[in-house]
């Protein structure tokens, strides 16, 4: 019974967590709860919710096929795997989970939305507007729903269709800038220009935040030469959306158009470096180029839109005019007698190459109907996913840095660092790794030295009071060795002189100890800081320039100082895990993750093993081992992996 009030008592404070955006908190609570009743769906479930808020899609995965193997009848499982699999491209497999969730909650207005989606997305409209046709006949009054309808029917390129639905949504609801927004859209596809002008404008004086709008008004005022209209609306549409390469491009087409050259290089060249993709944004700056007579660059621009285009005649006379402004006659005839067969060929490659593929659209270009605020297609709800997501404890606050979106908070791509033996210790509450190991337990109770050790990640810097009393440890512990010689007042001032960073001083020291003992947890231990300060004595050696040709063989004596440990205490997971950071900055990329493996194999919740180990695999172009590594060690505590798996996936 009391088992029953911790799990369920730990699972409502994961819970109140998760309701609070603390996600890395909520996973180690959620942690807690399936080591001990692994057979609960519900953990794994607000898991998996947790891993989707922090980007972690393909962890999330894996949590939502474990709660239904644990419970196969929960809709919210099938409708959070469902979800993912929408994120990750898979709309076929999304459609089947939503459909699973109707057939446990078939009233589900989300569950059938979302399968709308997945349906539209495969192309298969008809089995979409079915979808949505039900959710019309329970509420046909809904501009929400209309708004969506209209959406699909959009990308039926059925604007009829998506007239009336957009229609229908601004009398409905008049005051959302939104549907005006898509209603103006349609018109300005359709060349409506005077109805699309009074739409967006309408868009925008309801307040709208969307660069789209500034976008399609710009291109309206342009296309009535309004050319001051549009250059206000392109500024407002960069001011908002200062990432949109759409933005740049129009406004550097208009300014290419007023003579503005130099300026309209700058708007394309901004473009360009925030969608190198668009290809067909080169021929507007070649133009530009040709004319500020920058003829290299201008020919490589065309160069890169023939190699996308090759049957866009312009860009082969284009070239050719570069080429003989720089003295290329050989290169202009070239170019100008590929333009001759291209276009003799030009009648059988129209019958066999898409308009798209033939020739790019460099005119000015509109942006898509813009999303509703709330878009449920695109946005999860982990209010459907669970059954219940009031929090039992609304006064419980959290002030931490791991609070909210963390993978939005940048990482360095770098491995996390030797775990070493040290008196300091900084609390890492979150981190599931078990900093334990029975050989420095047993030290710890002989009481060899005059504080505990401890298994640290980051050592801990000192004050100048602290070292100036280690200095005088040292002095102490130097009297006492001149009168008796024991492994411990060895191995004590060795660990002294560490703190002070004298690690040549400490290294002896720790030979000296290990020449008096011959106990195989002692050895073990003492072997083991004396392979981690001769890496410290290395690094130094390196930053100061102080190559020697004895570092190799203090390199291969660490080494074999590692195999000792394991070889003595196969258990000690440290020191696989250090001899793997070795190996990875030797690139020897293999062997650090069989020493990785090796030292997961040993303690299952080593985060930091998991952790290097997920980088090495993207380093060697193993992204999907990669990416499941650092899934578990964001699972395991180190909340920094959610940043890294957002941008390498």
């Amino acid at each position: 019974m009391r088992a029953q009030l911790n799990t369920d008592r730990i699972t409502a404070i994961g819970r109140n967590a998760l309701y609070f955006e603390d996600y890395v908190l909520s996973i180690q609570y959620f942690n807690q709860v399936i080591k001990l009743k692994p057979y609960l769906a519900e953990p794994y479930l607000y898991r998996a919710i947790a891993k989707i808020n922090l980007e972690d899609y393909q962890g999330a995965l894996r949590d939502c096929q474990s709660a239904i193997a644990c419970n196969p009848f929960m809709p919210g499982a099938y409708y959070t795997r469902g979800f993912v699999y929408r994120r990750l491209d898979e709309a076929a497999l999304a459609e089947q989970d939503f459909s699973q969730a109707l057939v446990f909650a078939p009233e589900n207005k989300t569950y059938l939305l979302l399968r709308a989606d997945a349906r539209a997305a495969q192309e298969h409209f008809d089995e979409a507007m079915a979808d949505m046709e039900q959710l019309l006949k329970r509420e046909p009054e809904s501009a929400s729903l209309l708004f969506e309808k209209g959406a699909i029917c959009m990308q039926m390129k059925d604007t009829a269709c998506a007239l009336a639905a957009f229609e229908r949504t601004t009398e409905l609801d008049s005051q959302n800038p939104a549907n005006w927004s898509a209603l103006g859209t349609v018109n300005l596809m359709l060349e409506d220009y005077d109805k699309a002008l009074l739409q967006l404008t309408q868009a925008v004086n309801l307040g709208s935040k969307w660069a789209g709008d500034y976008i399609n008004r710009g291109v309206i005022f342009y296309h009535n030469h309004n050319y001051r209209g549009a250059l206000a609306d392109y500024d407002k549409a960069i001011e908002l959306a200062p990432r949109d390469a759409q933005c740049y491009y129009n406004r550097g087409v208009l300014r290419h158009e007023l003579g503005d050259y130099n300026r309209a290089q700058e708007d394309y060249d901004r473009a360009l470096e925030l969608a190198p993709e668009k290809t067909e944004m080169r021929y507007q700056r070649g133009l530009v180029q040709m004319e500020l007579r920058q003829w290299e660059a201008a020919r490589a621009d065309f160069d890169s839109l023939i190699a996308r285009y090759p049957d866009f005649l312009p860009s082969y006379y284009l070239a050719a005019q570069a080429a003989t402004a720089l003295n290329l006659t050989k290169d202009a005839y070239r170019y100008r007698q590929t333009a001759y067969e291209r276009e003799q060929e030009a009648n059988a490659k129209r019958s066999t190459r898409s308009a798209q593929q033939s020739a790019p659209n460099t005119s000015v270009q509109i942006a898509q109907a813009q999303p509703q605020k709330r878009d449920r297609r695109k946005e999860f709800s982990a209010q459907t996913a669970q059954t219940n997501q009031e929090p039992t404890e609304d006064e419980q606050k959290y002030q931490s840095s791991t609070r909210g979106a963390v993978q939005k908070k940048y990482t360095d791509v770098v491995n996390e660092p030797n775990i070493s033996l040290s008196y300091y210790t900084q609390e890492q509450p979150l981190r599931q790794t078990n900093y334990y190991h029975s050989a420095v337990s047993e030290l710890n109770r002989l009481q060899w030295l005059p504080a505990p050790l401890h298994f640290v990640v980051q050592e801990q810097p000192l004050t100048a009071e602290l070292v100036n009393l280690h200095f005088q440890q040292i002095s102490q512990l130097s009297e006492h060795l001149d009168k008796q010689l024991s492994p411990a007042l060895f191995f004590a001032r060795a660990m002294e002189f560490a703190l002070v960073q004298d690690y040549s001083s400490a290294i002896d020291d720790c030979t000296q100890a290990l020449q008096l003992t011959t106990d195989r947890e002692q050895v073990a231990v003492i072997t083991f800081c004396r392979a981690n300060w001769r890496y410290k004595l290395l690094q130094y050696r390196r930053a100061t320039g102080e190559q020697t040709e004895k570092m190799s063989m203090d390199f291969e004596i660490m080494l074999r100082d590692y195999d000792q440990v394991v070889r003595l205490c196969p258990d000690f997971a440290f020191a696989y895990y250090n001899k793997a950071n070795i190996l990875c900055l030797q690139r020897e990329w293999q062997a650090a993750v069989n020493h990785y493996t090796q030292a997961i194999a040993v303690d299952a919740d080593f985060a930091e093993a998991y952790f290097n180990r997920g980088l090495t695999y993207i380093y060697t172009d193993l992204p999907e081992q990669g990416l499941a590594d650092l899934s578990k060690a964001g699972e395991l505590g180190i909340y920094q992996a959610y940043n890294l798996i957002t941008r390498f996936q």
